[in-house]
């Protein structure tokens, strides 16, 4: 693992020291943080009432809540430490420990999580990716960490999914998906 981290690392080097590239990770980083992106993301989705709210407030606030859990219990029980040299930035300074990167493992859950349609969850999780690289550029993780929290949140993301379909009837997104399993002849009354 640690020549992986040293081959990333070094793959990052020639690009740290740029303001234009700093600066971008920078602000994707801080995006991220908190989960900024994906509460403007589901607020915009929850502008309409009903079922749509109800599933943007879930879509969001199950995958916080979880990626949150996991990462904390993961983060405990590994305890490994930070890269020695954090690139001074203007992100908050990280406190826990490094493996997985909490950043990253939230963005992806949450990136399938809160999509409702193929082109969302494309971009969304290029999103989480771009997320995942600033953690590696700002060495705010080493690239084991980022790796294992995609992984992570990618796994708890699709497993979380079903679960906001069944909480959340009558939403575009349980809509969307029964109108695609419709016959090609059936009509738009029997779609809805």
């Amino acid at each position: 693992m640690t020549s992986f981290d040293e081959q990333v690392d070094a793959a990052f080097a020639p690009l740290r020291g740029r303001p234009g590239v700093d600066k971008a990770a920078t602000v994707i980083s801080n995006l991220a943080d908190y989960g900024f992106v994906w509460v403007v993301l589901a607020g915009w989705k929850a502008r309409r009432r009903g079922a749509d709210r109800r599933r943007s407030v879930v879509a969001l606030a199950l995958p916080g809540f979880s990626s949150l859990l996991v990462s904390r219990t993961i983060k405990q029980a590994v305890a490994r430490e930070r890269p020695d040299e954090h690139i001074a930035a203007k992100v908050r300074t990280p406190t826990s420990s490094s493996f997985p990167s909490g950043h990253t493992l939230a963005a992806f859950c949450t990136a399938f999580v809160l999509a409702e349609t193929e082109v969302e969850t494309a971009a969304y999780v290029g999103f989480a990716g771009a997320v995942a690289a600033s953690r590696i550029h700002l060495r705010a993780h080493h690239a084991s960490d980022v790796v294992g929290g995609a992984a992570i949140g990618s796994v708890l993301g699709l497993g979380l999914r079903p679960i906001v379909h069944v909480l959340t009837p009558g939403s575009r997104g349980r809509r969307r998906r029964r109108v695609q399993g419709m016959p090609a002849g059936a009509t738009r009354l029997e779609r809805l």
